[in-house]
């Protein structure tokens, strides 16, 4: 099977955002074994969108559309291929009960744009969006498969994950069942995740590989195709290992929606153990985080955020003199806010962040200069440095997955 790629969107045209969908798609193709040798982009107007269809078309025996599926007057991926294949819209069930209890929850009167959301090429299989509101869909015209997608990561990656690619696995094995293990890391980039794994990448078969970056993080899936679960599972076995025998120490956990934090506080609540935090540049993103948790009170009941000196001190019952001495982007104030933050609570461990968000320097120390420190109930407390590139708000949540991380470690090295 041969696939092309369009993606719909002035604003990827424009530079406005980055065409990370195409990214993903393809490499979710690669995972499934099919060829892809072309890539386009194309804006928002319908008969720029038709001529690019009809190259598509002539080179591809899958052609896969992305964005243009919303609301509004420039959204008209969905018109222009029912056009081009001859066929009209008609509304799916399904989608137009879901954007009508949308409606009503909302307070608002669907419009007929609204409804266009709901509609899809007239025997097109359906594609459901489980977390927006435009149906995708799959159709075939003149021994050419059509899909249509959403542009908006948050509704495009679910559907391709759970929608898109167990149809096309199905398709192209029809004998046998796909089996995949999503595998979670931290601390290394796709770059060095790749160099490590490139003989394993360069020469794989069945199974296979195929690295994703995610917020501040990487995540390899690896797919195995075979006759039953068991033998798929055979396959994956020794690649795992051997995955984990290379880069082992950077995995955290497995699975599409699971999340460092999550990893986290299970394994608190595996340990029974409570946690508080002392932040400084964060400002609270770490315990924000926290609470994004179901169920995260049964192992945090709060901590501190502490911006000034003064509120350091006096909150965390500080010495004054270290933090003149040695600053407040020091290894010996990470270590006193998280001391500090575990005897004003009877938490077990604490977390503390300290440095320069930026982008002006502080104390002397360049912006992206961060102190994590880590207390626990009768250890010596400990602070690691770290250097993180990019804008204020990159360091700030570069910290906290990596401060996330480094209490990750101290359970299980604790345990």
């Amino acid at each position: 099977m041969e696939a092309e790629i369009i993606a719909v969107g002035t604003e990827i045209l424009m530079g406005q955002i980055v065409n990370t969908n195409a990214s993903y798609m393809a490499k979710q193709l690669t995972a499934l074994g099919i060829t892809s040798h072309y890539q386009q982009v194309v804006g928002d107007n319908g008969e720029r969108l038709d001529k690019v269809i009809s190259v598509a078309e002539d080179r591809a025996d899958l052609v896969i559309l992305i964005g243009g599926l919303g609301p509004t007057e420039d959204d008209l991926t969905k018109q222009t291929l029912a056009q081009h294949i001859g066929k009209p819209l008609v509304v799916n069930f399904d989608a137009i009960q879901k954007l009508i209890a949308w409606g009503e929850q909302q307070q608002k009167e669907l419009t007929p744009n609204n409804r266009v959301q709901a509609m899809l090429p007239l025997d097109a299989e359906p594609l459901k969006n489980a977390v927006g509101l435009a149906v995708g869909a799959m159709t075939t015209f003149n021994n050419t498969q059509f899909v249509l997608l959403p542009g908006p990561p948050k509704e495009f990656e679910p559907m391709v994950q759970n929608e898109l690619v167990p149809r096309l696995a199905a398709q192209l094995h029809s004998d046998a069942i796909i089996q995949s293990r999503v595998l979670r890391f931290f601390g290394i980039g796709e770059s060095a995740l790749v160099t490590q794994l490139k003989d394993l990448i360069d020469n794989q078969t069945n199974p296979t590989l195929a690295t994703y970056i995610k917020d501040y993080e990487v995540t390899l899936r690896i797919t195995a195709s075979a006759g039953d679960e068991a033998a798929a599972n055979a396959l994956l076995d020794p690649l795992e290992a051997e995955i984990m025998h290379r880069v082992g120490q950077y995995f955290y956990g497995y699975g599409d929606s699971t999340e460092l934090v999550d990893v986290v506080v299970n394994e608190l609540k595996r340990q029974q153990l409570h946690v508080t935090a002392a932040e400084s540049l964060t400002a609270g993103a770490f315990q924000a985080t926290l609470g994004d948790v179901s169920g995260v009170s049964a192992v945090f009941d709060g901590g501190f955020v502490t911006y000034a000196p003064a509120t350091k001190a006096s909150f965390l019952k500080l010495d004054q003199a270290t933090l003149e001495q040695q600053g407040i982007v020091s290894e010996a104030t990470a270590k006193q806010m998280a001391t500090g933050a575990l005897t004003q609570t009877d938490a077990d461990i604490a977390i503390s962040f300290t440095g320069v968000a930026g982008p002006d320097e502080l104390e002397g120390q360049p912006a992206g200069t961060v102190w994590i420190g880590i207390a626990m109930r009768n250890q010596e407390p400990t602070a690691t440095l770290y250097h993180f590139p990019g804008s204020r708000h990159d360091v700030r949540y570069r910290a906290v997955k990596t401060g996330l991380f480094d209490l990750l470690k101290q359970l299980k090295e604790n345990h």
